[in-house]
């Protein structure tokens, strides 16, 4: 029986097909009822990931900035708003644009406007390398066009009498300096499409503006309340470099400059004498200047200084000096509101890191420096990186610090000697380290003011690159520049929160710029020994965030291309790679926009897509 079915199925097959090919050389017939859809199967195994998108792993030029500016201040807003500035661009450029019709020739903020840069296209184009002379003096993008929102000098039709970035005396009585050197950008959004945006001018004695926004239909900006942030309160501020926005929406602000550790110092014995603070031409005689009749006390500058109260009419900016004292270029906050990571912008710098007592409180808590191991075997700086343990070196509070601060008030010219010093020295900061119980004497290489003292951590917090490699720390990086994460993404990443929609985020990354690999970091000695094939052409590194926001490696991301000291100018590192990245940002989808100060006449704002993000 089974088999006389199966004959007929075969059967009934072969006439259908003889009657289907019968069909080809005839007339077509009607088409028959459509029968009705089959269940849906079951769903099949997931398929293996594909390759990194398109732009993975490739630098794409979104802007150049005019010639003899470096791009500082990159800040990406949560709606997508990318600021950035043009720092002490060349004075003779006279070429203009047809947005804004100023020359740029001055110390510049602004923003790209008509483009959300949470909402890139998926293919990315690069803008052009600068050719013509329109092109080589004014801002070039790929996406947007640059909208000018303020330039040093600007009053804003005289809502701002003393003018934007320009230092005044702490008794606004005296122009300093006229400051053509924006840095930092943070935006605090006060809604949709509106908010201040603060900015760091660097030099010495530094500043910083806010501006309120509001953004138009056309997607400009307008530009109201401007005002300078008044520093006098805080003894005034020096060379505020880069920065960031906490978590919990204040702006902080970093003081650079202001200690020399490119040798085994501390404090200059020079801050006081008086061939040098006399001469105008210093920029030490410019702090002098800002605090006259007093003598201003070097121990009051180096600090991170957090706005903690953003959108009041008069925001009041504090010396956060648990922190540490050193060249900052910036500090930046996790997500927890109490680890915060500190770069230190010099020869022979040290990575630091600050865990506060209570969450979004950084007036007291624990100062670390961090002890690099390199990897063995390898030297050069696209593949090596480095384990990372941090070493304690003390806990401290703004209310203890400050009357250690005081101390070395009042010391004018008048206390300088040719050979001695005011101030704090190695030999101090060496009997601190090795727990002695009191200061080292004036005879046995000690300060003035502390010798003979009962020791107490004050070299922590006011010599603390000093404090740091005394303990045991790396005192080897040569310009650590801009730290960076993406808020939500470290936090999905650490603590397991939803904060991205669409996307789960199991791994986050804190990424750190190196302007120039060379120095202390080539140097053959002590724990960085990396070969000179990148030096002066820079590099990105970055650190996967473990539990409670630790990091425990360093590890490169991209560098520069190879350095050829051959050549003059901007050929010694190629145009179409990083040519010294300074600050670097976290974009939401992992991305990277990185900021050049570097030898090309006009330097490059990348971005930059890791095929692991």
């Amino acid at each position: 029986m089974k088999l006389a079915l199966n004959h007929l199925k075969v059967s009934t097959i072969s006439l259908a097909v003889m009657f289907a090919l019968a069909g080809c050389s005839g007339d077509d017939g009607k088409d028959g009822i459509q029968g009705t859809q089959g269940s849906q199967g079951e769903q099949g195994e997931t398929g293996q990931q594909g390759d990194a998108g398109i732009n993975a792993n490739r630098l794409i030029r979104l802007a150049t900035v005019p010639t003899g500016a470096e791009v500082t201040g990159a800040f990406l807003s949560e709606e997508g708003d990318l600021f950035f500035n043009i720092q002490h661009p060349s004075d003779s450029n006279t070429e203009v644009d047809e947005l804004n019709n100023v020359p740029f020739n001055t110390g510049t903020v602004g923003v790209l406007t008509g483009i959300n840069f949470n909402k890139l296209p998926a293919q990315l184009i690069s803008s052009p390398v600068p050719s013509s002379v329109e092109e080589r003096q004014t801002v070039i993008a790929a996406y947007g066009k640059y909208q000018v929102l303020g330039q040093t000098g600007n009053t804003y039709d005289e809502k701002l009498e003393k003018g934007l970035g320009h230092i005044y005396s702490n008794d606004g009585e005296r122009l300093i300096l006229e400051n053509d050197m924006p840095d930092f950008n943070g935006f605090i959004s006060t809604g949709a499409g509106e908010g201040y945006l603060f900015t760091n001018w660097e030099e010495y004695p530094g500043g910083m503006s806010r501006l309120s926004l509001n953004k138009k239909t056309n997607g400009t900006w307008e530009v109201s309340e401007p005002m300078m942030i008044d520093f006098s309160g805080v003894k005034g501020t020096a060379a505020n470099c880069f920065g960031s926005v906490t978590p919990w929406g204040t702006p902080l602000s970093s003081e650079e400059w202001i200690v020399n550790s490119s040798v085994d110092t501390t404090t200059d014995a020079s801050w006081n004498d008086p061939a040098v603070v006399t001469d105008s031409s210093t920029r030490l005689s410019h702090m002098w200047d800002m605090m006259a009749p007093l003598a201003p006390n070097p121990y009051d500058y180096g600090y991170i200084i957090e706005v903690t109260d953003p959108k009041a009419a008069k925001p009041i900016p504090v010396k956060h000096f648990a922190m540490g004292r050193f060249e900052h270029e910036n500090a930046t906050a996790m997500p927890d509101g109490k680890t915060v990571y500190l770069s230190q912008d010099d020869t022979g710098g040290v990575l630091f890191k600050f865990i506060a007592d209570t969450a979004n409180d950084l007036s007291a808590g624990t100062l670390y420096g961090a002890k690099l191991t390199q990897d063995a075997g390898l030297t050069d700086p696209a593949v090596t990186g480095f384990s990372v343990e941090w070493i304690e070196l003390a806990h401290g509070d703004n209310a203890t610090i400050e009357p250690w601060i005081d101390a070395f008030d009042g010391l004018g010219t008048d206390d300088y000697v040719d050979g001695e010093t005011n101030f704090m020295t190695v030999a101090d900061v060496e009997a601190w380290a090795k727990g002695d119980s009191n200061y080292p004497t004036v005879a046995n290489g000690g300060g003035k003011v502390t010798a003979g003292m009962a020791m107490d951590n004050r070299a922590a917090f006011l010599e603390s690159r000093a404090a740091a490699k005394a303990k045991g720390a790396t005192a080897e990086w040569r310009k650590l520049e801009g730290i960076s994460i993406n808020t939500k993404r470290a936090q999905e990443a650490v603590e397991g929160t939803d904060t991205i929609a669409g996307e789960v985020v199991k791994s986050a990354y804190l990424y750190i710029g190196i302007a120039d690999l060379d120095k202390t970091m080539i140097d053959d000695e002590g724990d960085m020994q990396l070969s000179d094939r990148v030096k002066d052409c820079g590099g990105v590194y970055r650190a996967k965030l473990g539990e409670n926001y630790n990091i425990s490696r360093i590890e490169p991301v991209v560098m520069g291309g190879t350095y050829r000291s051959s050549l003059d100018g901007a050929a010694r590192c190629d145009v179409n790679q990083l040519s010294q990245p300074d600050n670097v940002i976290v974009m939401e989808d992992g991305r990277i926009i990185i900021g050049e100060d570097g030898f090309q006449e006009n330097n490059t704002l990348w971005l930059y897509e890791p095929s692991d993000k």
